[in-house]
């Protein structure tokens, strides 16, 4: 070999420098993050990550939980058989007659409504747990509305009550008979039970036990079973009652007259009677 080609075969002096400052491979494993493109240095899934060891270990992670037991998540341009199919994963009963509920004893329950709300539930993928959450609310909910309209009637009969008692004084449970003979005989029940808004039903609302009781007057005694006596009359009725008995020229004020005591304590009578009804 020539001198020549002995002295073409040592590195140069860049040469040398160039291979001090190549990083070594241990330096590389380090400094991995530096090789990355500058969108991917900043990731902040990627700070807990100190080597390439680590990052190997992170990816192997992530496959292992890439299984067959996973559910992916449709998207937008899933069909309804995808969503089936997540549904059916995810836990939704096999059919809408395998929802089970429990309901109070004293619960009344619709099985065409409840049959209803399975098959609806089932399809729009209910799991047994949110189902009976619902069932649970629409029955407590249903239960409130019950008791408030109850609540609510009650309290439009007692107003009715004291009312008419006001009203019709002493002749109110007389009254209140034959309106309801004349309502039941032309009425249905049906109608006399229909609630109105303020919660009282409509066979408890005054007006219609007035209207009702105004019929039963004009049918005559010829055509209802009524009681006689004062004691039936209204405070109105007794007001009339007292003025026929203390018309001028009657026996009322003839102390000679044979009916004279008769009427007077007739009309003391109805005086009492007005005064009790008060």
């Amino acid at each position: 070999m020539s001198s020549e080609n002995q002295v073409a075969a040592q590195p140069s002096e860049n040469n040398v420098t160039e291979l001090n400052n190549t990083p070594t491979i241990n330096q590389q494993i380090d400094n991995w993050k530096d090789t990355l493109p500058d969108d991917l240095k900043g990731e902040k899934a990627l700070e807990s990550i100190q080597d390439i060891p680590g990052l190997v270990k992170s990816y192997v992670h992530a496959q292992k939980m890439i299984g067959s037991d996973k559910i992916p998540v449709p998207n937008k341009y899933a069909t309804d058989e995808d969503w089936q199919a997540v549904y059916n994963k995810l836990g939704r009963p096999e059919s809408p007659d395998a929802y089970e509920f429990k309901f109070d004893d004293n619960s009344s329950i619709d099985e065409n409504a409840l049959k209803g709300f399975k098959e609806a539930a089932h399809k729009h993928g209910l799991l047994p747990k949110q189902a009976e959450g619902i069932m649970n609310f629409y029955n407590e909910m249903t239960q409130n509305y019950i008791q408030d309209i109850n609540s609510k009637s009650e309290q439009g009969r007692m107003n009715a009550e004291q009312s008419l008692k006001k009203e019709w004084g002493a002749a109110y449970e007389n009254k209140l008979q034959q309106a309801g003979a004349i309502a039941n005989k032309y009425l249905d029940s049906e109608i006399t039970n229909l609630t109105l808004s303020d919660g009282t039903r409509i066979g408890d609302h005054p007006e219609f036990i007035k209207a009702f009781a105004n019929i039963a007057s004009e049918l005559g005694e010829d055509k209802l079973v009524q009681a006689n006596g004062p004691q039936y009359m209204t405070p109105a009725e007794v007001d009339k009652q007292i003025r026929e008995l203390q018309q001028p020229g009657s026996a009322y004020w003839s102390k000679n007259h044979p009916g004279h005591a008769a009427a007077v304590q007739e009309v003391q009578d109805l005086l009492a009677l007005k005064l009790k009804s008060q």
